[in-house]
């Protein structure tokens, strides 16, 4: 029996393979039941190019909690700025298996209004 944490990981790795072939810049997302985090690292996946979470005090003033779907919009925002900023356009998503619903889905789309391409 496999639990949950290592299909999901199990699900990312093919992800990942997929993005290393097409040597895309990644934006990585990552979610715990108290925090959502988000960064981008370079093709060949040794640097963080930018990164934003929940934890950051500016953006924590913006929300009540950070496991909210009004935090992951926030933090996709905020990733979108970093990125306009490192001069990046546009990036693979990686969801990191988790499925493209709630807080990732939230997250990606204020991304992509923030002006980076999937």
């Amino acid at each position: 029996m496999i639990d949950k944490n290592s299909a999901r990981l199990r699900r990312s790795r093919q992800t990942r393979l997929k993005i290393r072939e097409i040597g895309a810049v990644r934006l990585t997302v990552h979610r715990t039941n108290v925090h959502i985090y988000a960064q981008i690292t370079s093709p060949g996946g040794d640097k963080v190019l930018a990164s934003a979470s929940s934890l950051e005090k500016e953006l924590r003033a913006k929300m009540k909690s950070g496991s909210s779907k009004k935090a992951a919009e926030v933090v996709g925002q905020r990733i979108a700025e970093k990125a306009k900023a490192a001069g990046i356009e546009s990036v693979a998503f990686d969801r990191a298996g988790y499925r493209y619903h709630g807080r990732v889905k939230a997250l990606a789309e204020a991304a992509r209004a923030g002006g980076l391409k999937f």
